[in-house]
């Protein structure tokens, strides 16, 4: 599946693509980096000091909805940095799911991550079967600009200062996972 600038508007860093989050450590909390919640502060997140979960990482099932849920916490809280909360990349699993955007920032407010996990799986997850969620995830995995784009032009600039000479990086997953610091294995 291929998109032009979905993930491009994603993070204010893309009006000025040398300010990348290499710049910023990561947070290594409970034994991880960027990891989220300690007993204090069960519904804040700051992506001052962390980043959000990885694109990668399921909530209720569901790639990239545990990231949306830490930026709409950020957000929540005027921490949110350079993430912006309901950019494209967020539209696109609200709109697989048809989660509106102001009622889950009014659920993540009110809701720790495992009851809001709970609450999306029986208001929305309910709705698709395994197969149209395993389908959605596998083709969002695999987003990647278009070719010939500026959205092209804008990944590989990007991709050459986070990550020079890894060509083999083609999909905004990746792109986002190598630029918080995360492992992405070298493909083919």
């Amino acid at each position: 599946m291929k998109s032009t600038a979905w993930a491009s508007t994603c993070a204010s860093r893309v009006a000025t693509p040398s300010a990348t989050l290499r710049e910023r450590p990561g947070v290594l909390v409970g034994g991880r980096i960027g990891a989220r919640f300690t007993k204090e502060s069960l519904n804040t997140m700051d992506l001052t000091k962390t980043y959000p979960r990885s694109v990668r990482e399921e909530f209720a099932g569901v790639v990239m909805l545990a990231r949306a849920t830490d930026k709409g916490r950020a957000f929540a809280e005027g921490k949110n940095g350079e993430y912006n909360y309901n950019c494209p990349m967020d539209q696109a699993v609200f709109g697989f799911l048809g989660i509106d955007k102001d009622v889950y920032l009014a659920k993540l407010k009110q809701l720790d991550d495992a009851k809001l996990e709970q609450w999306v799986k029986e208001t929305y997850v309910s709705r698709k079967s395994a197969a149209e969620i395993a389908q959605w995830n596998a083709a969002f995995l695999q987003r990647s600009p278009e070719k010939g784009s500026d959205s092209e032009a804008y990944f590989v600039n990007l991709r050459n200062q986070v990550a020079p000479g890894r060509t083999d990086v083609t999909t905004w997953p990746d792109l986002l996972d190598l630029d918080e610091k995360r492992p992405v294995p070298v493909r083919a």
